[in-house]
């Protein structure tokens, strides 16, 4: 049983300004498993006098000394990679294969990443007679989720910690222990006292008075368009910069060729992926109309060999984080059901021989139309679409036909005909043929955000730009 009842602030373990706590829940086993302190409003006034009076002389270091830090961050984090995995398995499902293997490494991967920016990164430019000066923001807040715990820290922490800012972060009340550990390997990396600060707490609890506080100069939100619509409101009165990943309904639209059958397997193993709940999910599957009965079969047989079951063991799938989630995931599948879309194979109810815990069956819709509640919303489980298209404006038409815009992606063996169909997408990132790249920027259109993370793109948002006319004035008589 884990016990965390002290944060991080100010370079110590303080005891928080009041006794409450709340339970995390072992999605596998549905017991709890440990037991956390509850922020408050005093703590958060706490940090952010911390992060502020660590600013100045944290601001002022040089491109070397955070350089320095943050390699000393990859030393300790790669010693506390067991305890990491474990701690990801315990408190949100995620399978020991994938907790132990991509879930840690996307962390290192945006570490490594983060000092390579950092290196060449350039923090001025000369203009003419001008300089053009980008300055670390300030203080800032972070607030992640509890799908991809650790790597939704990173590319808010490693960015901010690169560029000179100070900052707290709340990590997910669902999944805490990640984040607890994320701290003690910056603690133990000797980031200097007050600039990395840690409050666990629910969003009223910790969450408003981080967007509310007057002192904060930037919020980064990854979460759910509700909660992100909320943390603008409440921090538009104090006119702070607000950066927000939020939701996905992802199209992937598999081209007509030889490949076919071999993409639609692929796309069925990617959305199933963490148990679903990944908010770039490829989990609208675009395939021509005339397929429509082949692209049944394909994702039938894929999805039906996806094991599920104790996340400890070799099995592909856990659990899904939570019974709130599992009650909405599961209301969403009887929703495809009455809607009239084809159930290919899952359905509700827990798989066979599962009793315990919060595991949803890997579950495929054929013949769905795109204004079904299941094409339109975030379900956030292991819960495939399968729509048909007529010919590629077609696909493009149902692919943008969403009020999302995070992700997208085109799978076929013509190039140039990808490369096409990718440029028309609507979305902030689109991967053809699987393509994946750390220093490329991560982000949304319309409800699925308004900021960018990963790469270059992700310094940028903790920066603001200064233009210093006259900086070198030229000589009139010359």
């Amino acid at each position: 049983m884990r016990d965390h009842r002290k944060f991080y602030i100010g370079g110590q373990w303080v005891a928080p300004a009041t006794a409450q706590t709340f339970e995390v829940v072992n999605p596998a086993t549905e017991q709890i498993c440990g037991t956390v302190a509850a922020g408050s409003a005093q703590d958060v006034d706490r940090a952010v006098a911390a992060a502020r009076a660590a600013f100045g002389s944290w601001s002022a270091t040089t491109v070397a000394e955070r350089l320095t830090l943050l390699r000393a961050i990859a030393a300790e984090y790669d010693r506390r990679r067991g305890d990491l995995a474990a701690a990801l398995t315990e408190e949100m499902g995620a399978p020991a294969a994938l907790a132990g293997g991509f879930q840690v490494d996307l962390v290192a991967g945006h570490l490594d990443t983060a000092c390579t920016v950092l290196e060449n990164f350039a923090f001025t430019e000369e203009l003419g007679g001008s300089m053009v000066a980008k300055e670390p923001i300030g203080v800032c807040a972070m607030i992640t989720p509890w799908n991809w715990p650790l790597s939704l820290i990173a590319v808010k922490v490693f960015p901010a910690l690169a560029t000179g800012c100070t900052m707290i972060l709340k990590p997910s009340e669902k999944s805490p222990f990640s984040g607890q550990i994320f701290a003690e390997v910056l603690a133990a990396a000797g980031v200097p006292p007050g600039v990395f600060n840690l409050i666990h707490g629910d969003g009223p609890g910790v969450g408003v008075p981080l967007s509310a506080h007057p002192d904060i100069d930037m919020i980064s939100f990854t979460g759910s368009v509700r909660a992100g619509i909320d943390i603008a409101r409440t921090a538009a009165p104090t006119v702070k910069r607000v950066s927000q990943e939020l939701g996905g309904k992802s199209p992937n639209i598999l081209l007509d060729d030889a490949d076919f059958a071999d993409n639609v397997a692929k796309g069925v193993v990617s959305m199933m992926g963490n148990s679903g709940q990944t908010c770039s999910a490829p989990s609208r599957m675009l395939v021509p109309a005339g397929r429509m009965s082949e692209a049944a079969a394909a994702a039938r047989a894929a999805a039906e060999q996806i094991t599920v079951g104790d996340p400890t063991g070799e099995v592909a799938m856990g659990p899904v984080v939570s019974g709130a989630q599992f009650d909405k995931v599961q209301a969403l599948i009887q929703k495809g059901i009455d809607e009239g879309a084809t159930l290919v194979t899952g359905g509700t109810g827990r798989p066979e021989g599962l009793d315990v815990g919060f595991y949803v069956k890997p579950t495929v819709f054929a013949d769905v139309t795109n204004d079904m509640t299941v094409a339109r919303e975030e379900i956030f489980g292991p819960v495939l679409t399968i729509l048909g298209y007529d010919d590629i404006d077609h696909a493009i038409a149902i692919a943008n036909d969403t009020e999302y815009g995070l992700a997208g992606f085109v799978a076929g063996a013509d190039l140039d005909q990808a490369r096409a169909v990718a440029r028309r997408i609507r979305a902030g990132s689109v991967s053809i043929n699987d393509g994946f790249d750390f220093a490329c920027p991560f982000g949304g259109y319309r409800k699925s955000g308004n900021g960018r993370e990963w790469g270059a793109s992700g310094f940028d948002e903790y920066l603001e730009t200064k233009a210093i006319l006259g900086y070198a004035p030229t000589d009139a008589s010359s």
